[in-house]
């Protein structure tokens, strides 16, 4: 408690349910981060396609288009009962992965199949998250909370890298997958110690009893109205959607190709690049969860997203290994301010009652990622790597402005 009270970052701590779901948060990631560098390379290199390899980044937010409809679930049973179940598919997979590379019977093929299916739950795990933790903390630690919470996601890719290459190359994909499923067990244990009697929304007083019964699509409907008429919510949306077409499939899904054809470097050089990456949103988060900025917090957010993406433009024109990784190492950074803003004004905006639904519709803007991806891998084809981050960066700069201007009264408040 003495620790707590000297250091506030810590605060969230004194919440039992944070205390637990902290660490199953930080082991599922590792083994999320684990399975996407061991999968990611082995896939390229079975394959030597670019467009497959991006196809694998984008099965796995295949799960963005049922979002909101997961958002609905965990408005009715809570966010914790839900992702107890969603982690358990992961579970599932994992085995099943481990039990086919043990018998000799993995192919690119059943890989791709094995992820399309994780991509049904993993977006909204990380939504879900979220929603757990604005469900059980007061809204004055949600800041600290969020940043502390993306560094279980950030150094799990600094961990996940750096281990999942040495497991394969010491071990065999059989053996780090044993390690894969281990992680998502304990991972499973520990979340089921969180929650509070927040976790699960009561139903509102104030609505009717019909309204009380009604329907998943109906319940869908009321979400997207809540959004459409909620300015800083609709903003943040449009921003979220822009972010995941034009910034994230550069680091989400590229960076093994740019290792093995722009640096040649081996999949030990790639987790580098994905650690320090993650150790420049590491760094992001703890700023975040240390840093008070209160009503300047989406101005704080435009203004990363900018640098964001000026970063990523000059990442793409970086012809040493050294240079590449030091452009990662600051767009990591931006990437966290950007991001941990962004999710911490539409916890605070949606309110409790749609919680669920508004993450949910948050998570299905995720699907620009995978098309992202997709439109990228057949771009740099045709134009290269360097000319199609430029196009991406300079749409990603121009949108980002045009949306603070269009909600300048959200999104740039007068001080």
């Amino acid at each position: 408690m003495t620790a707590m009270l000297r250091f506030p970052v810590l605060l969230p701590f004194r919440t039992r349910s944070y205390r637990f779901q902290w660490p199953a948060d930080l082991l599922t990631s590792w083994a999320l981060e684990m399975e996407f560098i061991i999968l990611g390379w082995y896939v390229l290199v079975e394959t030597g396609s670019v467009l497959l390899l991006t196809l694998f980044g984008a099965l796995q937010h295949g799960g963005t288009l049922i979002a909101p409809l997961l958002g609905v679930v965990s408005d009715r049973i809570g966010p914790r009962n839900l992702m107890l179940g969603m982690r358990m598919i992961h579970l599932t997979i994992a085995t099943t992965l481990m039990v086919l590379a043990f018998s000799g019977l993995v192919h690119p093929l059943i890989v791709l199949v094995l992820v399309g299916l994780t991509g049904l739950v993993r977006p909204s795990d990380f939504g879900l998250r979220s929603a757990l933790i604005a469900d059980t903390l007061p809204s004055e630690q949600l800041a600290g909370a969020m940043g502390l919470s993306r560094i279980t996601t950030d150094s799990a890719r600094i961990a996940g890298a750096l281990s999942g290459a040495g497991l394969i190359a010491i071990l065999g994909m059989g053996a780090s997958y044993m390690v894969i499923a281990a992680f998502y067990g304990l991972g499973i244990v520990l979340l089921s110690q969180t929650g509070s009697a927040h976790s699960k929304p009561a139903a509102d007083p104030a609505a009717p009893p019909a309204a009380q019964r009604s329907s998943a699509l109906s319940d869908l409907s009321e979400g997207f109205i809540h959004i459409w008429n909620t300015p800083s919510l609709l903003a943040i949306m449009w921003l979220a959607l822009l972010f995941n077409f034009t910034a994230f499939p550069i680091t989400n899904g590229l960076l093994p190709y740019v290792a093995k054809e722009i640096y040649l470097i081996d999949q030990t050089g790639l987790s580098y690049m994905i650690a320090t990456l993650s150790f420049g949103a590491v760094v992001g988060g703890m700023l975040m969860s240390r840093v008070r900025v209160g009503a300047r917090l989406a101005r704080l957010m435009i203004i990363s997203a900018v640098v964001w993406h000026l970063q990523l433009m000059g990442f793409g024109h970086m012809q040493s290994l050294t240079a590449g990784i030091a452009a990662l190492l600051l767009a990591g950074m931006t990437q966290s301010l950007t991001m941990v803003s962004l999710t911490v004004i539409l916890m605070r905006e949606s309110g409790q009652r749609f919680r669920g639904r508004v993450m949910g519709v948050r998570l299905l803007v995720i699907y620009s990622l995978p098309v992202g991806l997709l439109v990228a891998g057949a771009l740099i084809e045709r134009i290269g790597f360097a000319a199609t981050v430029s196009i991406y960066a300079a749409l990603g700069l121009s949108t980002t402005i045009l949306i603070a201007v269009r909600w300048r009264a959200h999104m740039w408040p007068p001080s």
